[in-house]
């Protein structure tokens, strides 16, 4: 089968360089009207880690993938990620039907591990983040500009809470998703009231 990588995702928002700052402005991009039109979207947690994906063979994990590079199962520098997937696999997050499947890998060895988890591990989009991760709050309120920067201001760290008894930690944003595949991305880092590091102008 031909391995896929995780396709860029950007903000149905578009993003203007502002007093030095590259922030989304209240004008959408019409090709991501759908995010605030179709009511089957769900705003999903974005979670800060790598993307990793799995292909299933027979009902197991066959290989592993970073973006396009296969990552064998013995090796030195990306142990990290195997070990990520075998804790999912204890977990049972893996159990999915045969095919290429997306994730983030998140844990002490990805981005300064701000979700201060004791173990690597790999989550799938499709699954875990689609039934677990989603805001009931999404679409309560009006999908205004207004409103939606307002409700980031209290984004609620949805995976940070579910891996310490409901503290609150660290969360990035949302992935805007809907049922046909299509996803948009939107980080608090993107509003022009955010203070502290953000990522690169094109991330």
């Amino acid at each position: 089968m031909k391995i896929l990588d995780m396709p860029k995702l950007y903000s149905p928002f578009i993003r203007k360089e502002i007093n030095g700052k590259y922030v989304v402005t209240d004008e959408i991009d019409p090709e991501y009207a759908w995010v605030f039109e179709d009511k089957t979207v769900r705003a999903v947690e974005k979670l800060h880690g790598t993307d990793v994906s799995i292909v299933i063979k027979n009902g197991y994990p066959d290989s592993i993938w970073n973006r396009t590079a296969r990552i064998p199962f013995f090796n030195k520098g990306k142990r990290f990620i195997i070990e990520g997937i075998l804790e999912s696999y204890e977990r049972g997050y893996c159990n999915l039907e045969d095919g290429q499947w997306f994730g983030e890998l998140i844990g002490p060895k990805v981005n300064g591990n701000p979700y201060n988890l004791d173990k690597n591990i790999w989550i799938p989009f499709s699954t875990y983040c689609w039934d677990r991760l989603h805001y009931k709050s999404w679409g309560k309120y009006p999908k205004t500009f207004e409103s939606i920067s307002e409700w980031f201001k209290t984004l609620m760290p949805l995976f940070y809470m579910s891996q310490h008894n409901g503290e609150l930690g660290f969360v990035e944003g949302v992935v805007f998703t809907h049922p046909d595949g299509r996803m948009a991305k939107l980080r608090i880092d993107m509003f022009d009231w955010h203070t502290g590091r953000a990522h690169k102008q094109n991330d």
